[in-house]
């Protein structure tokens, strides 16, 4: 990293003149997660000559319009269809895709799962705020059981859906969650996935107090806040009270959502394997045509 480099530098670098000011709200997580990106960029020394951005439809998928570096802004739920074609015509750039919740998990959920199972090479910061938060506050396969959206209005009663471990499921190269109101964590997540050959993701919870907030009464921005540090539990703490700790203590905290690294692997990624393969077709064609040549 540069000597001496400060927030404003970060800001002069990396943002796109002409673009500020954000939509975001007062209280959104999402500038953190801007600023994060970006530490971990530059900590990294990456060029943004050497990163595509890929993002769908939402708050979050605003993101790589405010990036000084190449992106693709696409339609809902098809930014990782779009990342995997673009690290597919130029496997040496960095694909960084920014989704949310609803767009990753609900409309793009297949795009997801497939791109997870593949292990294509791809670091994917999914932006979880529990709900739609720019297209109506409809209720985000993500949010938590009794959460009030504007299809749920008497309270969510379906299970919600846990995106990092699914992904470590699928046999994602690396896997995290967590709260952005920690800096280091998710730029040392960042970081990794970035670093990783193969499929990364970095989940963001990133409080939304207009459209959940709200309606959720939990609208003034510290008490939102309050609620990621109240309502989660590091990894290894969580699995050591589940072994050792009393009923009661298993009880307090069986509903927290769990935060950490879920996954860090070593293994190799979708486009090593299929450049292998066409690197091995090629040498095969070429075998036959000198016999035929013969």
């Amino acid at each position: 990293m540069a000597d001496m480099i400060n927030a404003n530098d970060i800001r002069t670098k990396y943002l796109r003149d002409g673009m500020l000011p954000t939509i975001f709200c007062n209280g959104c997580g999402h500038g953190n997660a801007i600023d994060y990106t970006f530490w971990a960029i530059e900590e990294l020394g990456i060029d943004t000559k050497d990163i595509a951005l890929a993002s769908g439809i939402g708050c979050s998928s605003r993101i790589p319009g405010y990036v000084n570096a190449d992106g693709l802004h696409t339609t809902h739920g098809r930014a990782i269809a779009f990342a995997t074609g673009t690290k597919a015509a130029n496997p040496d750039l960095n694909v960084i895709v920014f989704t949310g919740d609803g767009d990753c998990t609900g409309i793009g959920g297949n795009h997801f799962i497939h791109a997870a199972r593949r292990n294509i090479d791809m670091t994917v910061i999914l932006l979880n705020n529990f709900i739609y938060g720019m297209t109506g506050g409809q209720l985000a396969p993500t949010a938590p059981m009794g959460s009030i959206a504007t299809t749920a209005p008497y309270g969510n009663i379906e299970q919600a859906f846990n995106i990092s471990e699914l992904a470590a499921a699928l046999g994602a190269a690396y896997v995290a969650r967590w709260p952005v109101f920690y800096p280091y964590q998710p730029i040392k997540s960042i970081k990794e996935g970035l670093s990783t050959e193969g499929f990364a993701l970095i989940e963001l919870m990133s409080p939304c107090p207009t459209a959940y907030g709200r309606r959720n009464k939990l609208g003034k921005i510290d008490v939102l806040w309050n609620w990621y540090e109240d309502n989660t539990i590091l990894i290894e703490d969580y699995k050591k009270i589940m072994t050792y700790g009393t009923d009661d203590e298993k009880v307090a905290v069986m509903d927290k959502l769990q935060i950490g690294v879920f996954q860090q692997e070593s293994k190799k990624g979708f486009f090593e394997e299929y450049w292998k393969m066409v690197e091995m077709l090629m040498e095969r064609d070429d075998a036959k045509h000198k016999e035929v040549s013969k």
